[in-house]
């Protein structure tokens, strides 16, 4: 049987916690200059963001380097370099009309997007096998309100016989402006999740189904995530994530204080 891969942090992991933010009151831009995050245990890690202008350039922390290329404003590709083994991977996004259509992966996958006259956008991510196949992976839908990522329904289609899977994810968010919009071009990236929405992410609901042979099992996860936020609304420190278990009962799964320093 294949195992299945819940992975609903992968994406967007190194964007998470980009902050930046633009007053009404003044002609101002803030975009995050550095980033310390402090686990529970104490250890604690810096990210450094560089940027030209509102475009960001890359991304440096102890285990990874990633370097962003625009084309007429828009992120064309992205490179990640894992400092460990020095292995580079990619990620290549072709557009039609300003739309993201494609991300293609020097990791064999293809990720590809449809926009649909209803405002939900349609996924399907193929891999690439060693007899240089193409296989479906999953296919999915995005849904979208104010701007916002408010569920991603996925349903897994590389399993074996007898066996179905699908997870839907749904998103809330506060009333604050997400820092991230501010960065040229970022919005359009789908594959990052809920990071490209204009708020900011408060709750995820997680919820999964798997059939075997007839038997359905399912489970239902709330991660939430708690914020401070300077005079200007932008969020200084992010807190999370607590895992409540839906059916009551509760714990800490992981807890880690994000701070940044702003970059005006």
């Amino acid at each position: 049987m294949k195992k299945i891969k819940y992975t609903y942090w992968v994406f967007s992991i190194f964007f998470l916690f980009l902050y930046s933010c633009t007053t009404s009151n003044l002609d101002t831009t803030k975009l995050l200059k550095s980033l310390v995050e402090t686990s529970a245990d104490g250890i604690s890690a810096t990210t450094f963001y560089t940027y030209n202008e509102d475009k960001i350039v890359s991304i440096d922390r102890n285990n990874k380097h990633i370097d962003f290329t625009y084309t007429a404003g828009l992120v064309t590709k992205i490179a990640t370099l894992d400092k460990t083994n020095q292995s580079l991977s990619t990620v290549e996004y072709s557009y039609v009309d300003d739309l993201l259509v494609r991300a293609k992966s020097s990791n064999q996958y293809t990720i590809n997007y449809i926009h649909n006259l209803d405002g939900t956008i349609s996924y399907e991510k193929t891999l690439t096998n060693a007899g240089a196949q193409s296989v479906k992976e999953f296919h999915g839908v995005l849904y979208f309100q104010n701007k916002n990522l408010v569920k991603d329904e996925r349903v897994f289609d590389n399993l074996d016989s007898g066996i179905l899977s699908s997870y839907s994810l749904s998103y809330e968010y506060d009333t604050k402006i997400n820092s991230l919009t501010n960065i040229l071009g970022y919005a359009k990236l789908l594959d990052h999740n809920e990071t490209i929405s204009s708020n900011n992410c408060r709750i995820i609901a997680v919820y999964t189904s798997t059939t075997v042979n007839n038997q359905i099992s399912s489970s239902a996860n709330l991660y939430k995530r708690e914020y401070k936020y300077d005079s200007q609304g932008c969020p200084t420190e992010q807190a999370g994530e607590n895992l409540v278990m839906i059916n009551g009962s509760s714990y800490y799964k992981n807890r880690t204080i994000f701070t940044n320093k702003i970059l005006v």
